[in-house]
């Protein structure tokens, strides 16, 4: 089981930025994805970004243009800078790691191991 850290998160005006970053016990050099979620209250989580360590990077809608996903394997650690942030960007965000074979592409689905989450609070 890889264990999951996330930082980052905090209070930042509309139109601001924040990066968050999750910080892995171990990053399997091949066949593993981590994505990063969020969770509003009283809404469904939903898949924010997705990355693959066979090169697969994915951007759910809402976060496509605005949000870059990264990773730095020697630190074990996966980024997602988020720029130009709206208050229903408002969310607490986690990430997520699961074993993957899909190659050069990056799933939202069935996450086995997950960070305990960073509160995102943007204000208008």
């Amino acid at each position: 089981e890889v264990q999951l850290v996330e930082s980052g998160g905090g209070l930042v005006q509309a139109g601001g930025s924040l990066r968050l970053s999750c910080t892995a016990s171990e990053l399997p050099f091949e066949n593993y994805s981590i994505a990063w979620f969020r969770q509003a209250p009283g809404k469904r989580r939903e898949g924010v970004s997705c990355f693959s360590t066979d090169g697969g990077i994915d951007y759910s809608a809402s976060a496509k243009g605005r949000f870059t996903i990264s990773a730095d394997r020697i630190k074990k650690t996966i980024y997602l800078q988020m720029n130009n942030l709206k208050p229903e960007d408002t969310a607490v965000y986690s990430c997520a790691g699961r074993v993957w074979y899909g190659g050069r592409w990056c799933t939202f689905d069935l996450y086995d191991d997950w960070g305990q989450g960073t509160q995102v609070t943007v204000s208008s």
